[in-house]
C-alpha cells in the first residue's frame, strides 16, 4: 500500500499498473490529469489478512488540488500471486 501511495505521489504509472491485478487493471492511467494534485500524507488505519493470499488495507490519503484539501478514505483489497501482492479494488468510504 505504501509503495502504491508513493507511486501516486511520483506519478509512476508504470509501477501502479504493474502492481494492479490483471482482473481489474485499467489499460492506462492518465497521470497528466493529476498535475495539479499534491499528495500530503498517508495514514494506514488497519490491515487484515483474510488468508495467506488475500488481505484488506484501510487507509486515508490526503491531498490538495487548486488550494482545496481532500481526503481519500478507502478499504482496498489485495491478492498475492507468485509471492507478489496486487491491488484488486477498493471501496471508498464517506469522510
Amino acid at each position: 500500500m505504501r509503495s502504491r501511495y508513493t507511486a501516486y505521489t511520483l506519478r509512476n504509472e508504470e509501477y501502479l499498473l504493474a502492481t494492479w491485478h490483471t482482473s481489474t487493471r485499467p489499460e492506462k492511467l492518465d497521470m497528466e490529469d493529476q498535475a495539479s494534485l499534491k499528495w500530503l500524507g498517508l495514514q494506514v488505519k488497519r490491515h487484515e489478512k483474510q488468508d495467506a493470499d488475500h488481505a484488506t488495507v484501510e487507509f486515508v490519503a490526503r491531498n490538495r488540488e487548486f488550494g482545496i484539501g481532500n481526503r481519500l478514505h478507502e478499504v482496498s483489497r489485495f491478492v498475492r500471486e507468485d509471492g507478489r501482492w496486487f491491488y484488486v479494488d477498493g471501496e471508498i468510504t464517506a469522510n
